[in-house]
């Protein structure tokens, strides 16, 4: 992945990375494919017509098992488990979830776990049903009874052991509200949270102690050191620390989780950011841009060491609440378009999960390295095969159309190679002019939505740009270039 060349003339500075084959390996942690983000759940039985003539429903499902299949991911975390057409009161008091076992079972059928989002709060049990979110309406208000939010909370966890089986049901993670440290997203005190969060694990637990639940699943990384001491005070469990943070790399929480389990005794909670992305703002031009393709990766090597999953947000454009897509490229927070076309950011986190093997050393020399231009390479066991994924960006995204300042010229070297065997190589690129579907549209002459011709060239052009090679190392010690 390369920045914009220099001017005209003016050669890029060079940059070589060095990946030793011979050397050692390291697990790497593929914090990228444990979880990703999604519009609510819901959307699987979507019945209207959706943005451009789409099929919402049909598009949502295949984005879920696109994601599943050619990104690795393991389970998805959604808003809104608790919506209206999910689950309701009856007159007796006792809970329906015959909505959400519709939406589970379409679910459950591509192959992915959820990571269930306990929100927002049903009508029936909200004390100020006045308060709400995004365009379909969520309830964001107290609850009327910390009892009754618990026994939703049981409730809920009972019903789906016996639908889907106590086992499968262990798996699962549960994850209390959603950034209820801002006014938008909750009526409620930080303490009111904190009352929230303890009837909710007790309820799960008290259903199946195995079954991981965790909080504050807050914005900017906020609240989380406070839930830790809540807890900690109050002999409560917290089997993961989640939260969110959009534009930055995410930031280390061992030191608190740490902190935790020396003070309790308990496993120390694995950390989890729920949400992150390039940016927070729907709408917004750098999430179409392949400006956001060595962010995204980026991103992800910094959170190796310290992170057990770095979810993107989100998965598909088929979006609702913040707005419909009004045309096919509209800076939407999905990895996929309407219509499910790969954006710069997919192919980077589909480039990172083809690193198959061991993590091997690399090192990086010159102007811009491990700043602009950063690395990952792994080794399979027996040595057959070597990746090598390089990328060259920043986080300043005044830069998103690209600064000639960026522009590097990298040469890859590998030694240790298996002397005298021949290697197949094969090259990908995203970049301006490659693995850029918006360019593609742009050279059609942009728009809203594509015709039908438009669609045929667009899902044409929606692929992995290769090249490929024959190479036998050079030297008795294996070393090439």
């Amino acid at each position: 992945m390369t920045g914009t060349p220099k001017a005209p003339g003016e050669a890029p500075a060079a940059v070589e990375v060095a990946v030793d084959a011979a050397a050692p390996t390291s697990p790497l942690p593929r914090v990228w494919n444990r979880i990703i983000g999604a519009e609510h759940l819901s959307l699987l039985l979507w019945d209207k017509p959706g943005p451009g003539g789409s099929d919402t429903a049909a598009e949502y499902h295949e984005a879920l098992g696109t994601v599943r299949d050619e990104l690795g991911v393991r389970a998805v975390r959604a808003h809104g488990t608790f919506l209206p057409e999910t689950v309701s009161v009856r007159p007796d008091g006792t809970f329906d979830f015959s909505g959400l076992d519709a939406v589970y079972d379409r679910f459950l059928a591509t192959g992915l776990k959820p990571v269930v989002e306990l929100s927002f709060m049903p009508e029936e049990l909200a004390k100020d049903p006045a308060y709400t979110v995004f365009d379909y309406k969520a309830l964001v208000s107290t609850p009327t009874s910390w009892e009754r939010w618990g026994e939703l909370c049981h409730a809920l966890v009972v019903h789906l052991q016996e639908r889907y089986g106590r086992e499968e049901v262990a798996g699962w993670e549960f994850e209390v509200w959603n950034e209820a440290n801002l006014e938008v997203f909750w009526n409620g005190t930080q303490d009111d949270y904190h009352l929230l969060y303890a009837h909710a694990v007790r309820a799960v637990k008290a259903a199946d102690p195995r079954i991981r639940v965790g909080g504050p699943s807050s914005a900017a990384a906020g609240w989380v050191g406070a839930l830790l001491e809540y807890c900690r005070a109050e002999d409560l469990p917290v089997d993961f620390v989640s939260t969110h943070t959009y534009g930055n790399a995410p930031l280390d929480f061992r030191p608190l989780t740490r902190a935790y389990a020396e003070a309790t005794g308990r496993p120390e909670p694995e950390i989890l950011w729920t949400e992150w992305g390039v940016t927070p703002t729907h709408f917004n031009p750098v999430s179409d841009a392949v400006f956001s393709a060595p962010f995204v990766l980026r991103g992800m090597k910094s959170a190796l060491a310290s992170t057990d999953a770095l979810a993107y947000w989100v998965a598909s454009d088929q979006f609702e609440e913040l707005g419909w897509p009004p045309k096919l490229f509209h800076g939407g927070f999905g990895l996929l378009t309407v219509g499910n076309l790969r954006k710069p950011r997919f192919w980077a986190l589909w480039l990172l999960n083809r690193l198959a093997g061991g993590r091997a050393p690399v090192a990086v020399r010159g102007d811009g390295a491990d700043a602009t231009v950063e690395a990952l390479a792994t080794r399979a066991e027996d040595g057959s095969t070597v990746d090598v994924l390089v990328w060259n960006g920043t986080l300043d995204q005044s830069k998103v159309a690209g600064a000639a300042a960026l522009g590097r010229s990298a040469t890859v070297r590998v030694t240790g190679l298996v002397p005298g065997a021949r290697y197949a190589v094969s090259a990908y690129r995203v970049d301006e002019e490659h693995g850029n579907i918006q360019a593609v549209w742009d050279g059609l002459g942009g728009g809203d939505w594509p015709d039908a011709p438009e669609w045929a060239k667009l899902r044409e052009a929606d692929k992995a740009a290769r090249r490929t090679a024959r190479a036998r190392p050079r030297g008795r010690d294996g070393h090439g270039a």
